[in-house]
């Protein structure tokens, strides 16, 4: 049984013991891996790890989210690194560097992160919870984005394109190192998916317009009704080499 990421309490004689909400994700894993998650009740979880049933509610609403311990702690984490973010920054960098956050928990314990990975690809409920989990980031995420786009008039639209197009990167580097069984430089691979979308979003992307650069500049071609189209083509093609 792997280690579980948590918080540690220290006992009088100076040793680190986990505490009741790392002793309850410790017993359900164990409990899942031997019978197998629908198999598994509360009751079994908690009378392993030695606790009453209220003390489980206390921790998690329901089975299914002592799968998943660290992300509500994480989400408090991330929304807490965008309040403090330098209003004059690059918001699209500042979203990527929050995604990098989830990296980091899962990173911290990869044994944890990959059992769980399998574990979650077995169980359709599972999955359906970590949707709802990946939802609430790019929720997240979004909110930043559309309070530094809200000048513009594309701005919701913009934050949430790209709030999805940040989760899609960072997860796409994530699960692949959590197939291969946590092999790899996971942190190298991440850093090169969000890479792809401040270059494409970011305010140095094209000018920072998300288009045509600033510098581009635009030519207007004017001409009368009826006006042969060669001669329209050769002004046109006048003012562009101009």
């Amino acid at each position: 049984m792997s280690e579980v990421h948590g918080q540690e309490r220290t006992t009088g004689s100076g040793a680190a013991r986990p505490t009741m909400r790392d002793a309850l994700v410790e017993a359900a894993f164990e409990l899942f891996s031997e019978r197998g998650f629908e198999q598994t009740t509360i009751d079994d979880i908690v009378s392993l790890a030695g606790v009453g049933r209220r003390s489980f509610f206390r921790y998690f609403p329901s089975k299914e989210a002592v799968v998943f311990p660290d992300h509500d702690g994480c989400l408090v984490d991330m929304t807490a690194f965008l309040a403090a973010a330098d209003p004059a920054g690059d918001p699209v960098e500042q979203v990527c560097d929050a995604a990098r956050l989830v990296l980091r928990m899962y990173a911290g314990n990869p044994a944890f992160s990959v059992g769980r990975y399998r574990l979650t690809k077995q169980v359709p409920t599972l999955r359906i919870h970590e949707l709802s989990v990946v939802w609430r980031y790019e929720r997240t995420l979004a909110g930043h984005l559309r309070t530094r786009y809200a000048a513009r008039s594309d701005g919701a639209l913009r934050a949430d394109v790209i709030a999805a197009a940040v989760v899609a990167a960072h997860n796409f580097a994530l699960r692949s190192w959590l197939r291969s069984g946590g092999e790899g430089d996971v942190g190298a691979a991440v850093d090169e998916a969000l890479q792809l979308v401040v270059d494409t979003w970011g305010d140095d992307a094209a000018g920072g317009s998300g288009g045509a650069s600033q510098d581009d500049e635009v030519v207007v071609m004017v001409a009368r009704r009826g006006t042969p189209m060669w001669r329209v083509v050769q002004g046109v093609e006048a003012a562009l080499e101009g």
